[in-house]
C-alpha cells in the first residue's frame, strides 16, 4: 500500500478524528464551534493537504489557509491555537502510516508530510499576521483621519483606540527617550507585571540579559537613522524570572511632539516549539535512512569480526602484546556495537509495553548491570529508595535502559573512588508522580552546556556520539513524564518524573 492508498482509505477516520480532537481538546474556542463546521472544515483540510502530499498541488490548501485565517481572526482565535490545530493532522496520520508502510516508503512519507506541515503553519502565521496588523494599522489610519476631522472629538477618538489596543492579543507598548510610557494589558501579563509597575520603567528592564545589546543596538540604530518600520526576536524577561522567545515589530512614530518607537510585542514560544518539533522531525527521517544502511552495512561484518577476535582469544597461542592487541580490538568492537544500537534506538520510535513495575526495582537491577563498571573504577554507589513508592504503569526494558544510560554516563565521568547517590520519592502533591535522582560528584557540566545535553548529537564526551540523554529525554517523555539536570557545586544531578496513573 502506498501513501496515496493510505490517504484515500483513512479519509473519513482522519476527518471524524480530527473533528472530534478539535470539539473536545482544543479549548473554549473550538468547543464552542458547531460541530458541522468543523466537519466541513477539517474535510476541506484533509483534501488540500492530500494535494499537496499526493500531486505536489498548493492551490488548495493555499485557498484554505486564506479561508481559515479570515474565519479564525474574525473569532477571536490566537495564532497558536489555529496553528496546534493543523498540527492535529499529524498526530492523527503518523500511527495510519506507520501501520500501513515501513522502510523507505515510511521515510518518505514521514518527510512529505513534514514538509506539507511546515509549509501550511509558516504560510498561515505569516498570512494571520499580516492580516492581524493589517487591522491594527487600518484602524489606527482611520482613527487619525478621524481626529483631524474633529478635534472637538478628541477625547473620545483617543478613548476608542486605547479601547482597541487593550482588545487586541498581542502586546502594544510606546517607548519614548528609553522608557515606556505606554502598554497595553497583554504587554503587562506578558511580562508578569501590572500597569503601574512597567510604566516609566527602561524598556531594558524587560528584555533577557543575553538580548539586552542586540535590543538596544536596534533601538539606537532607528532612532539615529529614522529607521521607520523593523522587526526582530529577541528573548524577553519575564517577573518570575523566565526567558521566553519573543518578536517586536517596532515602527518609529511622532508622539506629543516627540520621536518614540511604537511597537507589537508577539510571543513566540509555540512557534519556536513547533520549529524544533519539525526540525527534529526532519533529523529522525535522515537518522533513519542512516540506520537502516548501517544495520545492514555494518553488522553482519562486525559480529564477524567479533566472533574471529574470541576465538582466537580462547586460544593460548598469543603472546602477551597478540592477547593484548586483539583484547583492545574487543573491546572497540563492542564500542562500535554500543554506538550502532544508540543510533538505531534514536531513529526508532518509542513503543511503550506498559505493565505495573516498581521503580525501586528497576533501579536495583540497573545497578547489578554496571556493578563491574562500578568495582572496576571503585566508586561508592548510596540508594535511598523511598518508602511507600508505589508500583506505576511502566514500560520496566525500556526504563532499565533509560537509567542505565545515566549511571553509565555518571561512571564515565567520575574519578575512581567517586560516588553515585540514587534517591526515589513519591510526590503527591498536584498530579501523583515518583521522581528519581541520580546525582554524582564528578567534574558536572558547564552552564554553557547545560541547556544543550538533552539535544540529540550533542556531547561533550570524545568518543561519545550524544544520544545518550536524548534517548533518555524520550523514554521518559513517552511515559508522559519530564526530564531535567541541574548542576551542583560538584557534580551533576539528572531527575526524571513519572506519573503514577489511576489503572495501576
Amino acid at each position: 500500500m502506498n501513501l496515496a492508498a493510505v490517504l484515500q482509505k483513512s479519509r473519513g477516520a482522519i476527518i471524524r478524528e480530527w473533528s472530534a480532537i478539535l470539539l473536545t481538546g482544543s479549548g473554549k474556542r473550538y468547543g464552542d464551534r458547531p460541530l458541522e463546521e468543523l466537519i466541513t472544515l477539517t474535510s476541506e483540510a484533509t483534501d488540500a493537504n492530500y494535494a499537496v502530499l499526493i500531486d505536489d498541488n498548493f492551490a488548495k490548501i493555499d485557498s484554505f489557509i486564506e479561508k481559515i485565517t479570515r474565519m479564525r481572526l474574525s473569532s477571536g482565535f490566537t495564532l497558536s491555537e489555529v496553528q496546534k490545530a493543523f498540527n492535529v493532522y499529524r498526530t492523527i496520520v503518523m500511527p495510519a502510516l506507520a501501520r500501513a508502510l515501513n522502510g523507505d516508503e515510511l521515510i518518505g512519507a514521514l518527510k512529505r508530510l513534514d514538509y506539507c506541515l511546515l509549509y501550511t503553519i509558516t504560510r498561515f502565521s505569516d498570512y494571520f499576521q499580516t492580516l492581524h496588523e493589517k487591522q491594527v494599522t487600518d484602524h489606527a489610519q482611520n482613527l487619525e483621519k478621524e481626529v483631524m476631522k474633529r478635534t472637538g472629538e478628541l477625547s473620545e477618538s483617543e478613548a476608542k483606540y486605547r479601547m482597541l489596543v487593550e482588545e487586541i492579543n498581542d502586546g502594544f507598548f510606546i517607548n519614548q527617550n528609553g522608557n515606556i510610557i505606554f502598554a497595553n494589558h497583554a504587554y503587562c501579563e506578558m511580562h508578569g507585571y501590572s500597569t503601574s509597575e512597567v510604566l516609566g520603567k527602561s524598556f531594558l528592564d524587560f528584555v533577557a540579559p543575553q538580548s539586552i545589546a542586540i535590543v538596544q543596538s536596534f533601538y539606537e540604530k532607528r532612532m539615529a537613522d529614522r529607521i521607520a518600520l523593523e522587526q526582530y526576536m529577541y528573548y524577553r524577561r519575564h517577573k518570575n524570572g523566565s526567558l521566553l522567545p519573543t518578536e517586536n515589530k517596532v515602527k518609529l512614530i511622532l508622539y506629543q511632539g516627540e520621536y518614540a518607537a511604537a511597537g507589537i510585542c508577539r510571543d513566540i514560544t509555540e512557534r519556536v516549539k513547533m520549529e524544533q518539533q519539525l526540525r527534529e522531525s526532519e533529523s529522525l527521517a535522515h537518522i533513519g535512512q542512516l540506520t537502516t544502511s548501517l544495520a545492514h552495512e555494518i553488522r553482519n561484518p562486525l559480529s564477524s569480526i567479533k566472533m574471529s577476535i574470541q576465538m582466537l582469544l580462547k586460544t593460548r597461542k598469543l603472546s602477551g602484546g597478540d592477547r593484548r592487541t586483539m583484547e583492545i580490538s574487543a573491546r572497540e568492537i563492542a564500542r562500535l556495537e554500543r554506538v550502532l544500537a544508540e543510533m538505531l534506538d534514536f531513529a526508532r520510535p518509542v513503543r511503550l509495553k506498559l505493565k505495573a513495575a516498581s521503580i525501586d526495582e528497576i533501579i536495583e537491577s540497573c545497578v547489578e548491570i554496571v556493578e563491574p563498571r562500578i568495582k572496576e573504577k571503585n566508586l561508592i554507589v548510596g540508594m535511598r529508595l523511598g518508602l511507600g513508592v508505589p508500583k506505576a504503569l511502566l514500560d520496566r526494558e525500556k526504563l532499565e535502559q533509560a537509567v542505565i544510560n545515566v549511571l553509565l554516563n555518571a561512571i564515565e565521568a567520575l574519578p575512581e573512588g567517586g560516588k553515585i547517590d540514587i534517591f526515589t520519592r513519591c510526590r503527591k502533591k498536584e498530579e501523583p508522580a515518583i521522581r528519581v535522582e541520580i546525582s554524582d560528584d564528578g567534574p558536572g557540566v558547564g552552564a554553557e552546556d547545560l541547556p544543550y545535553i538533552f539535544d540529540p548529537f550533542y556531547s561533550g564526551k570524545k568518543k561519545g556520539t550524544g544520544l545518550g540523554l536524548s534517548n533518555v529525554k524520550k523514554i521518559v517523555e513517552a511515559h508522559g513524564g519530564t526530564v531535567s539536570a541541574t548542576p551542583r557545586r560538584r557534580g551533576l544531578v539528572l531527575a526524571f518524573t513519572l506519573p503514577i496513573k489511576a489503572e495501576a
